[in-house]
């Protein structure tokens, strides 16, 4: 049974830092592309960054030079940093798998979620 567990989140300050951490069980972050999404109330579900199989690194535009993503073969977790955070950066981040050979910014594109993490931006 796949299972993926996020941590990291919380209340950060603007311009502050944040390291999101997903923890996965029951399979290998090595054999799927691992993205990480967010949400906000009344938003629907946007794709943040991906790293595929064979290790390349997507973003979206907002967060491209800021955030960075990156997997821990040894560890089975996919890690998302999260620098000069600004408050539109806040919102329920979740981690999710999708199998195949290629990312994804589609929400229903990924075979598996986390629950999610709240992080939030704020003075």
């Amino acid at each position: 049974q796949v299972q993926l567990v996020e941590s990291g989140g919380g209340l950060v300050q603007p311009g502050g830092s944040l390291r999101l951490s997903c923890r996965a069980s029951g399979m290998s972050v090595n054999d799927y592309n691992i993205g990480w999404l967010r949400q906000v109330p009344g938003k629907e579900r946007e794709g943040v960054a991906c790293i595929s199989v064979g290790g390349t690194p997507v973003y979206t535009d907002s967060v491209a030079g800021r955030f960075t993503i990156a997997r821990d073969n040894a560890k089975n977790t996919a890690d998302l940093e999260m620098n000069s955070l600004k408050p539109e950066d806040t919102a329920l981040y979740f981690c999710a798998v999708r199998s195949g050979y290629f990312c994804s910014t589609q929400e229903y594109e990924f075979n598996y979620w986390g629950q999610g993490i709240q992080v939030t931006v704020s003075s």
